[in-house]
Formats: structure tokens, C-alpha cells, sequence
């Protein structure tokens, strides 16, 4: 494998998908791994660019023929995948590979990697914050809100086995600190510390580990 792999994940809401994009048009020599899922596209969602989008017996067909490095039923009959091909392509190719995944699709990639791969989780500041957010989207009933609030309050809990934690407050200082944890992670900036703020001494034991630098807790 030639490129690095760079894992985003987070409760739905959180501003990763915003980050990510960001991220891409930087000089970070990145190029997106587009998801499989089984959901309908959302409006001006574009197939092959945004998402893979396949009919639930597609998706099923290619779980059968272990053509996934992993996936999940995220929510019932709706599935969310990372194809092995995927991957590969851009590895091949050179690049370092990105990814827009939820939260436990990123620590399988995470396990399957090791250490050739950065997890990196972005949180809200808060759930009350992340209903608001999701609202303001107008595109889902309370219903299905309330579904991706339970989820989130469930995946939060898992924030701690990732490499680093980003808390999306002001989205613009997220992607600054995404930005310049990346440069470090693939090369291209040569530091011996990064002020970032990690959340427990765990995270500052997997940081380390993975990225080889000294971190400054500020």
C-alpha cells in the first residue's frame, strides 16, 4: 500500500462531511473514498460522486462475494459500505485516502490498518447543538432526528478509541486543526509538536503512536 489512509467519522450532524470537503481541496495530495449504501439519494446527491448507490439485493450481492473492507446495517434495511476496490484504487495510484464513514465503519478500518491509518472523530460541543443542526437540514421528519439522536448518544461513548478527537465548535478552527494534523500524518510538514487538544491520556498514548511526534497539550 503506497497512500496513507485518513479515517473522519462522527455522529450524523457533527460538520465531518464539511470538514472532509474542505480538506480535498487542499495540497494534501487526499482523494475521497466514495461509500457504498443501500438508502435512497438525497436531493442533488450524485451517484458515484457522492455515494455508490445500490439497491439493497446489489448491496447484499457484494457482502455475499466479501467485496467490502467493512459495512453495516446503520439503520434498518439502510446500509453503508467501503468497498475494497475503492481503496485499493487510490492506494495504487498513489494517493492518500480519505474517508467519510460512521463511526464504527472507521474503527474497522482502524483495526484492519493499524497504524498506516489516522481515526480521527469529530464531536459536537454538545447534543442539544447537534439537534439543532440536524433540524436546521430540513430534510428528515422528528422522527428519523430522533433516531440519529439516539445513535449519536450511543457513539459518543466510543470517541475515546480513536486517534484524536476534534470538537467541531467553530468549524473553522476544525478544519484548520484537521488540516494541520493531516500535514503531519502523511509528510508534508515537518513538526515536532502540534498544539491540539486531547482528551484523555489514551488518546495522547494512540496520537504519539501513530503519528511518531511529540504532542503539546494546550
Amino acid at each position: 500500500m503506497k497512500g496513507k489512509l485518513i479515517i473522519f467519522s462522527a455522529p450524523s450532524g457533527a460538520g465531518k462531511t464539511t470538514i472532509v470537503k474542505y480538506l480535498l481541496q487542499k495540497d494534501l495530495n487526499l482523494e475521497f473514498s466514495i461509500s457504498a449504501t443501500s438508502r435512497e439519494p438525497r436531493p442533488n446527491e450524485i451517484h458515484a460522486k457522492d455515494y455508490y448507490f445500490l439497491t439493497n439485493d446489489e448491496f447484499q450481492y457484494k457482502v455475499k462475494s466479501n467485496e467490502f473492507l467493512e459495512w453495516e446495517e446503520v439503520y434498518n434495511g439502510i446500509c453503508y459500505g467501503t468497498l475494497k476496490s475503492e481503496v485499493e484504487r487510490i492506494c495504487n495510484n498513489g494517493n492518500n485516502v480519505i474517508f467519510d464513514v460512521d463511526v464504527f465503519g472507521g474503527l474497522n478500518i482502524k483495526k484492519f490498518y493499524g497504524d498506516d491509518a489516522l481515526a480521527i472523530f469529530v464531536q459536537p460541543p454538545s447534543v442539544e447543538e447537534l439537534r439543532k443542526r440536524l433540524i436546521s437540514r430540513s430534510t428528515e421528519t422528528e422522527e428519523k432526528i430522533q433516531m440519529r439522536i439516539e445513535k449519536a448518544n450511543h457513539e459518543l461513548s466510543f470517541a475515546s478509541h480513536f486517534d484524536v478527537i476534534i470538537t467541531n465548535n467553530d468549524l473553522t478552527k476544525a478544519c484548520n486543526e484537521a488540516e494541520e494534523i493531516i500535514r503531519i500524518f502523511v509528510g508534508i510538514t515537518n513538526l515536532e509538536s502540534i498544539k491540539i487538544q486531547i482528551i484523555s491520556n489514551n488518546q495522547l498514548f494512540n496520537f504519539q503512536r501513530t503519528l511518531n511526534l511529540k504532542v503539546c497539550i494546550f
